[in-house]
């Protein structure tokens, strides 16, 4: 018996059932190794004796041979066709090692002929030891062996919608949360709680951009320091601009034109301490300006140290876009140093062509080609990462600045919409750090400030009552903390620790998804080094990649079962059941939490998305939600077991009363 193809069914991706080169069933699931799973009990034809292979005990050897007579009889009672176990309209599941398997295997069955006759089909052949068997990322069945286990035997109860909101009795080893500190978090929540009518992600921006064909970047500009009327300090200003001129009836152009005044400001958020220097090391940043209507400009940096003699003051390069691709516009950045070291015409030259160059599509390469004197005519080839949503963020540097434990707390902050100040003394760690913690929130967007790096100019920003992430530079720490901020976490990302707390943030989320996600993060290192030796000559996973599918799969188990109660409203857009969604979760810790991240704008967006959505493709966490819910749903219990279960939550009730 082959029970690895039952074991690993629930986490395979669907295809179109195949024996040889004919298409089966178009709706039958079915294992990446094309075998027939039911090939061990499929027979091949009608022996003599069916029974000949079946070696019996000694005690249960007949004492002489059959008579050839009932020989006979049992030859032709093998011919009559047999029925299989017939199947209920419900679609029972299959209990084995692994869990259940999905259910549309056995609807599809029972919908067969229940008889075997005479003419079996034989089992569709093998496949040569040289075709590619797709396999589950061993780092991904570890994150999900590491969530089973701490979750436990629980599972989200499969009923409908409309089902009556009986809360699931929790377990002794969900710890209740103190009502105090629930009411607290709530009234906070309610205080900052700010709807906005659009959902924008980054996903949705890019597919937009995709359909409108638009360039690769809408302004380059160089940034330099100038001296003020004192001639003390030194001021950011625009020295520099590609291209030069806007077009009056391009509506983009004009938003560019107007963020133009705010770019110096970010490009040298302390411009008070600079001086001139001989020696200043190169530094790659990046910051997000935002719109009226909540459109987004990525604005791409880089600080270099002008070729020259002597001492010295730095300038930034600077590429806005409304693409984010950090790794792709760092590549960029860097030809530009180059080319600024050999004449800064070259600059323009370069950034005309790259402007030329049309928009991507994921997965694809851009090829730009320049002049460069002594080396001739060159081709640089530019490449959009397949998935955007984390091709500009940095989870080493995030993981290098704090702790499992420090990491998971402003993890939970952000989740409940809480103020944050990062705090760090290089422009570079402030942006890397913050947009690697906002990734971890997919598929959830963060929909209010986020400014990576704050100007000193502009330190009453944090001053401001509604949620925000925001990071200053060390030396404005002082400043920062004479000013009247409410309720706020500040981050010392250099020193690990936290400034200033409100006190909670270790008990936020669910005890045992936090420990799971823990467990996950301190065994990282492992896990990766395990899923390169079992690589088998594919891409062996990397940080990124498994940081992502931990937190995917903790949001898989807090809100996975959403698609269960989602139901059609007028004009046919979807309609979330709030309660029945809330109550149908069987930990209470979950329940708690639900009841508080329920009334955010993260939760109230992504809900809005999924209503409003119709068809489309799917993403990364769509595709876990549906192998969670094949592989973990429990079945609503019904008839005399209803009763008993109901019986038992009673008998609960009145033992903790």
């Amino acid at each position: 018996r082959k029970s690895f193809e039952y074991e690993d069914a629930t986490r395979l991706t669907a295809q179109q059932g195949t024996v040889g080169n004919r298409e089966v069933h178009p709706d039958l699931y079915h294992a990446y190794s094309d075998d027939n799973i039911y090939e061990d009990i499929v027979y091949d034809g009608i022996r003599d004796y069916p029974y000949e292979d079946v070696k019996l005990s000694t005690m249960c050897l007949p004492i002489k041979p059959p008579d050839p007579k009932v020989r006979k009889e049992i030859q032709k009672s093998c011919l009559k066709p047999f029925c299989l176990l017939q199947f209920s309209p419900k679609g029972q599941t299959l209990h084995g090692y692994a869990g259940k398997v999905d259910k549309k295997i056995f609807q599809v069955l029972g919908s067969k002929s229940s008889t075997f006759t005479e003419s079996v089909k034989p089992p569709s052949p093998r496949h040569s030891s040289a075709q590619k068997v797709h396999r589950t990322p061993q780092y991904i069945a570890k994150i999900e062996t590491i969530f089973d286990d701490k979750r436990g035997r629980k599972r989200v109860k499969n009923q409908g919608p409309f089902a009556r909101a009986e809360e699931a009795s929790g377990t002794e080893s969900d710890p209740e949360d103190n009502t105090e500190g629930i009411s607290r978090r709530s009234v906070y929540i309610q205080s900052t709680l700010r709807r906005r009518p659009g959902y924008r992600t980054l996903e949705r921006d890019l597919i937009q951009l995709q359909q409108q064909k638009q360039q690769l970047f809408q302004i380059f500009v160089v940034v330099s320091l100038r001296k003020t009327t004192t001639g003390n300090t030194y001021s950011p200003e625009i020295t520099q601009q590609f291209p030069k001129m806007f077009e009056k009836s391009s509506r983009l152009s004009r938003e560019a034109e107007d963020q133009l005044n705010m770019i110096p400001k970010f490009c040298f958020p302390d411009p008070q301490d600079w001086k001139p220097s001989a020696h200043t090391p190169s530094e790659t940043f990046s910051f997000v300006l935002t719109g009226e209507d909540g459109s987004r400009w990525f604005c791409y940096c880089r600080k270099i140290l002008p070729s020259g003699k002597g001492k010295r003051l730095p300038e930034v390069h600077c590429i806005v876009s409304k693409l984010g691709c950090f790794n792709l516009f760092a590549k960029i950045l860097e030809e530009v140093e180059r080319r600024r070291e050999i004449s800064p015409p070259l600059v323009y030259t370069f950034m005309r062509s790259v402007m030329e160059a049309p928009f991507p599509a994921p997965g694809r390469t851009v090829t730009v080609k320049s002049f460069l004197p002594g080396s001739g005519n060159e081709v640089l080839t530019l490449c959009r990462p397949v998935d955007s949503r984390l091709e500009h963020v940095d989870f080493d540097s995030l993981l290098q600045c704090l702790s499992v434990g420090k990491l998971l707390q402003v993890f939970a902050s952000l989740l409940l919409e809480r103020r944050v100040i990062f705090v760090a003394d290089k422009l570079s760690v402030l942006s890397r750090c913050g947009h690697a913690v906002l990734a971890l929130l997919y598929p959830f967007t963060w929909q209010h400030t986020f400014v990576p790096v704050l100007p000193a100019s502009m330190l009453d920003i944090s001053c401001s009552p509604t949620p925000f992430l925001i990071g200053v530079l060390a030396p404005c720490l002082p400043e920062v903390l004479e000013l009247p901020i409410e309720e706020v976490l500040i981050v010392d990302l250099c020193a690990d620790r936290f400034v200033i707390q409100l006190g909670d943030e270790d008990c936020i989320l669910p005890s045992k998804l936090q420990a799971a996600l823990m467990q996950v993060l301190e065994d990282r290192e492992d896990m990766l080094r395990q899923d390169s030796r079992d690589a088998c000559g594919e891409c062996p996973a990397d940080l990124s990649a498994l940081l992502s599918e931990a937190f995917v799969r903790f949001f898989v188990e807090l809100v996975g079962h959403y698609p269960l109660h989602m139901v059609e409203a007028a004009g046919g857009a979807k309609e979330l059941q709030r309660e029945s969604f809330r109550k149908s979760h069987p930990s209470r810790g979950v329940r708690q939490f639900l009841q508080l991240f329920m009334e955010t704008q993260m939760f109230a967006g992504f809900i809005q998305d999924k209503e409003l959505r119709k068809g489309g493709g799917r993403g990364l966490y769509e595709s876990r939600v549906a192998e969670y819910l094949d592989s973990c749903l429990e079945p609503e219990p019904s008839g005399v077991n209803k009763f008993l279960k109901g019986l038992g939550n009673k008998m609960k009730l009145l033992q903790m009363k």
